[in-house]
């Protein structure tokens, strides 16, 4: 329902957030490889990919900020995964969407 700020619904909030956290594929690598194991540390990912260290932060920053990973500060290093709640969420409201 919208409300007298904002003439969108929460969930299209949700789905545009959710988008626009997929909207580079760099952001869909890191996801795909978070998918795929429990949890990465930062210095692991920035090994793997051809990006400098600052920009890998600023893609998880964004991927952080839209709630579809967290970030765990374990000692020097952070550690990120799946937001699992999230991400089930953006999973459905985006298959609902194309449905």
């Amino acid at each position: 329902m919208s409300t007298a700020t904002t003439p969108f619904t929460e969930k299209q909030e949700l789905i545009a957030r959710f988008s626009n956290a997929l909207a580079h594929p760099l952001r869909v690598t890191i996801l795909e490889r978070l998918t795929r194991q429990s949890c990465c540390y930062h210095g692991d990912m920035a090994e793997d990919l051809p990006i400098a260290k600052s920009t890998l932060s600023q893609h998880l920053k964004v991927l952080k900020d839209a709630g579809l990973i967290q970030g765990e500060i374990d000692g020097p290093k952070t550690k990120y995964c799946i937001n699992r709640p999230n991400w089930s969420l953006a999973r459905g409201l985006l298959i609902g969407f194309f449905d």
